[in-house]
Parts: C-alpha cells; sequence; structure tokens
C-alpha cells in the first residue's frame, strides 16, 4: 500500500533525511512517502507570502520508484494550497526532469521550476504539462 504521511516529530524528520541523503533543517515542514510499511523518500518544504517552495525532495538510497515520489510531490503541493498559498516552485535538487514535469512544474523565464496552483486541484486533469 502506498502512503504519503506528514511527519509530525522533528526527530523523525532528522532521521529520514538522513536515510534519504538531504540536509534536515527544524524549520521545515516535511511528508514521507511509504509502500508496504517501508520509506520510499522524503520531501521537505515552506511556504511564505511568496509562494511554496519545495526545497528537499529525495527518494531512500536504491529504493526508487516514480509513482510514490509523483503522489508525494502532488501531496505536498495539495497541502500548500490548502493552506491558502497558491504558487510553488521546486528549488530540491533532482536531477529526474521528468518526474518534475509530471508533478506539475515547468520552468519559468528564470530557468526556475514553478506552477501556478489555482484551481489545480479541482481539475488536475485539464491543465497542461509542459
Amino acid at each position: 500500500m502506498l502512503e504519503v504521511l506528514p511527519i509530525q516529530e522533528k526527530q523523525e524528520q532528522e532521521a529520514l533525511c538522513a536515510r534519504c541523503g538531504v540536509p534536515f533543517d527544524p524549520a521545515l515542514l516535511a511528508y514521507k512517502t511509504l509502500v508496504d510499511g517501508e520509506l520510499r523518500g522524503v520531501c521537505q518544504f515552506t511556504m511564505d507570502a511568496n509562494g511554496g517552495r519545495i526545497l528537499h525532495f529525495a527518494s531512500a538510497p536504491d529504493l526508487y520508484e516514480f509513482e510514490p515520489m509523483f503522489v508525494m510531490g502532488r501531496a505536498t503541493l495539495n497541502f500548500i494550497d490548502l493552506c491558502g498559498v497558491h504558487r510553488a516552485y521546486f528549488d530540491a535538487d533532482c536531477e529526474n526532469e521528468t518526474l518534475i514535469k509530471a508533478i506539475g512544474f515547468s520552468r519559468n523565464s528564470d530557468g526556475r521550476y514553478e506552477m501556478d496552483l489555482t484551481d489545480f486541484f479541482k481539475e488536475p486533469c485539464k491543465h497542461s504539462k509542459n
């Protein structure tokens, strides 16, 4: 079973970040994705008046699977949107451009991955992917 869950305890967030090879930042919010109870990835993010920002997005070593990472990315964006922040940026080190674009991001004129979340989760299948 695929699960995406918020990480509630900072000690767990720190341990999962270490397992996925990303720096732990206690000021960031985080999600984890699991398949049959086994860690597949972690996402650390933040949001403010300028938008939501995914800062760390990584799979567990040797356990990369597209679907859990995709669902975790979308869950993160949905949370950001539900908080009333309707612009998001993908600022994480991730070389999988196919995954980043599938989640919904496209490069803006500055070369930064960005997306408008306005009404995205009302009809996500109607949004075009670049």
